[in-house]
């Protein structure tokens, strides 16, 4: 039982002493994004985000913004919020979406080039239709621009 303790504490000991020796990650990345979506019609897209990477070969982005369209001789803005799961492979870096408004949940795949522009496709799921607007519902693409104000 004594070695069995004494291999634990070897462990924890042998993990400290490598953690000390690794570089501490850097914190929060954060920007702003300007894109172009399609679903069910035309929207510019516009939010603000953080990113950070929970190890060394992914990132998890948050961001919150708002769509912009004019349809129905109207202009709308619907809010949304987003969250972005990146696969790190060096240039071009896979991803996982999901976008939620007060209208439609939409999860989307992509690729994107060091996480600067996105390219994505997916499927809008209409969960309630805005008054006098149509259903925000069907096949959707898009192009986004992510601008980071902080870059480590």
């Amino acid at each position: 039982m004594k070695k069995l303790y004494g291999l634990i504490v070897i462990c924890y000991c042998w993990i400290g002493v490598l953690q000390a020796q690794t570089p501490q990650k850097p914190g929060w990345i954060l920007g702003a994004s300007a894109g172009w979506q399609y679903q069910s019609g035309n929207f510019v897209k516009l939010s603000g985000w953080g990113l950070f990477a929970p190890n060394d070969d992914q990132y998890i982005k948050f961001n919150a913004g708002a769509n912009l369209t004019w349809m129905q001789n109207k202009t709308t803005v619907i809010p949304e919020l987003g969250i972005t799961y990146y696969l790190r492979n060096s240039l071009i870096f896979p991803f996982l979406q999901a976008e939620v408004t007060p209208y439609t949940i939409t999860p989307k795949a992509g690729i994107s080039i060091l996480s600067l522009v996105d390219l994505g496709i997916g499927y809008g799921f209409d969960m309630d239709t805005k008054n006098n607007f149509k259903a925000l519902k069907g096949l959707t693409g898009s192009i986004t621009l992510n601008i980071p104000f902080n870059f480590y």
